[in-house]
Order: C-alpha cells, then sequence, then structure tokens
C-alpha cells in the first residue's frame, strides 16, 4: 500500500469511533417529527459531543449512532448560533473520544480529512488540504462566523458538524458550511474557537461576547514593516469590511486596514482576536493598533454585546 494511503487510514482509525450520527426531532402539533440529520464528534470521556448549531436548532430529541451501529439519545447542553456550534452529552459507554490538536498551528497546503454522514452514508471520509487559514464566513442566516479554516475535502448536506482531523488524527476544525455552486470551497471552526466555546457552553448554556463588525482575513506583515516599526506580529488581520453602524465604523475603522493589536495585545489570527473579546469587554473602551496606508495608527473601539448589535442593526 502506498505511503499516502496508509497516512490517511491510520488517522481514519484513530478517530473514527468518536464520530457519530445525529438525528433531529422538532415538535409540531404536539408531536415529534424527524426534522433532520447530521455528523458530530465526542470530546471528551464522559460523553460530550461538539455538531453545529443549525443541525439541533429547535430540536426536542436527539439520537446518537456510533460507528459500532448502537443509537442512544442525547441532550442538548447548549448552543451558540453566532458560531454555529452546539455541545450535546449523551451516557453511553464504550465510545471514544477524539484528541484536540492545535487549529493555530494549522500550514496552508496541509492535509486535512473530514469524517460525516453526507446525505445518510455514515462514516464518509474525504480528504484535501488547508485553502486558507482566518476566513470570515456570511452564512445563509445572515450572521458572520469568524476564525473559519478554508479547506478543499469535500463536504455535503449531513457533514455539518463532524470533525476536521489532521494525519495523525487529531481534531483541527468542526465541519459548518460549504458554499453552494461552488467547487473545492468548504468551511471549518477551528477548534481552538470550539474549546473556548465548549467552555462557556457547558458552564452557562451560551455565550456572551464581545462584538466589533469587521470581516477580515489573515495576511503576512512584511520584514520591512516589522523591522521599521518594531512590529511583533508576524501576520495581522486585514479588514475586508466593515459592518454599518458597528463599534468598528464607529471606531474609524476601514476596509484596508490592518489589525495588529487588541487591547495592547498581538492578534495574529482570528483566535487570538475572538480570545479577546470577552463580555468583560462590552461596554469599555479598547484600543486598537493598525496599519493603513503603511503607518501605524490607534483607534479607540467601545465593543457592544453581539445580540444586540443584531437588534440594533434591524431597525429601520
Amino acid at each position: 500500500m502506498d505511503f499516502f494511503s496508509q497516512i490517511v487510514i491510520n488517522a481514519v482509525d484513530r478517530a473514527k469511533s468518536a464520530v457519530v450520527k445525529i438525528d433531529t426531532w422538532k415538535e409540531s402539533k404536539g408531536n415529534l417529527i424527524p426534522s433532520g440529520s447530521g455528523s458530530g464528534f465526542l470530546f471528551s470521556s464522559d460523553g460530550f459531543l461538539f455538531t453545529n448549531s443549525h443541525v439541533v436548532h429547535g430540536g426536542k430529541k436527539f439520537k446518537i449512532t456510533a460507528y459500532d451501529g448502537n443509537s442512544t439519545e442525547a441532550i442538548l447542553i447548549g448552543e451558540d448560533p453566532d458560531t454555529d456550534l452546539a455541545v450535546l452529552k449523551t451516557f453511553t459507554d464504550g465510545v471514544g473520544n477524539l484528541i484536540f490538536g492545535d487549529s493555530s498551528d494549522l500550514k496552508i497546503g496541509q492535509l486535512v480529512i473530514a469524517i460525516g454522514n453526507p446525505h445518510g452514508y455514515q462514516h464518509s471520509v474525504t480528504h484535501g488540504i488547508i485553502s486558507a487559514m482566518g476566513r470570515t464566513l456570511r452564512t445563509q442566516s445572515g450572521r458572520l462566523i469568524d476564525h473559519i479554516i478554508q479547506t478543499d475535502a469535500a463536504l455535503n448536506p449531513g457533514n455539518s458538524g463532524g470533525p476536521l482531523i489532521d494525519s495523525n488524527g487529531n481534531v483541527v476544525g468542526v465541519n459548518t458550511a460549504t458554499i453552494m455552486g461552488a467547487q473545492g470551497l468548504c468551511f471549518a471552526i477551528g477548534i481552538n474557537t470550539a474549546k473556548d466555546i465548549a467552555m462557556d457552553l457547558i458552564q452557562n448554556g451560551k455565550v456572551t461576547r464581545a462584538y466589533l463588525g469587521i470581516v477580515s482575513q489573515v495576511v503576512d506583515i512584511s520584514s520591512n514593516m516589522m523591522l521599521y516599526y518594531g512590529i511583533r506580529n508576524k501576520t495581522g488581520l486585514f479588514v475586508v469590511s466593515v459592518e454599518k453602524g458597528s463599534p468598528a465604523e464607529f471606531a474609524g475603522l476601514r476596509e484596508g486596514d490592518t489589525l495588529l493589536d487588541f487591547n495592547q495585545k498581538p492578534v495574529m489570527n482570528m483566535d487570538e482576536l475572538f480570545r479577546e473579546l470577552t463580555k468583560e469587554k462590552i461596554g469599555s473602551a479598547q484600543t486598537l493598533r493598525i496599519i493603513r496606508n503603511k503607518k501605524i495608527m490607534e483607534l479607540q473601539i467601545v465593543p457592544v454585546p453581539a445580540k444586540e448589535f443584531k437588534i440594533l442593526a434591524k431597525r429601520p
């Protein structure tokens, strides 16, 4: 057998027992009716598992089916539609759990493998490479999801919530979406972000975070800029667009700016910025350091709660 095939086989063998199919039922006129299915994976030995929020949203009953075909019910611990993540808990025994990788260490061109249940075909495996890091994705509901991994590992309906794993079988992302009509444009939420979300969901059942209102992507900082200005960052966040009426617009951020620091802390990728956008930052002025037209600038921004901004944005 060739070396590449053996890498994929070994990685899948390490991960497959933790991957499950999730069936969701919703209530209609007093009855429970099937409303769809997706994928998920266990990440702890005591039965907690990740999936997508859109897989379980509005559900009243959830059934998980393991690799060996055994099925059991699960309960919803909490969900965060803003990142399209949800945590369920099952009380079954004998199911493995995935080992967390480090999504901040991923490199463009790196081999990744997706496992899921597309169109009900359980435990289907596809592979590809990391196409880009630090993307921002607008979902069909209009939400912006940051810190996204772009991959060309094929995803289809039913893959949602399944794991994206590396060549060692460690989970590096939660598969979340594809762009309809496009080929090779598939996306996953970095596992570092997912871990932070899981802690809030397990403890509180929901997530409260600060909101800035930018669409960004990771870019390299030139060595000349680093040397001339004494910049520590090797990468920064290039502002692709600014949401109307958002804290970013009021702060004076513009398309084409490159964000270096938030609150005096370097932000070299979306995971690092995400960790800074805690509820404690809401309503208090924070300092942004940016590059604009090859010059360093500082701006003041006052984050707002993410849900509050959505309500304000909907007003006529």
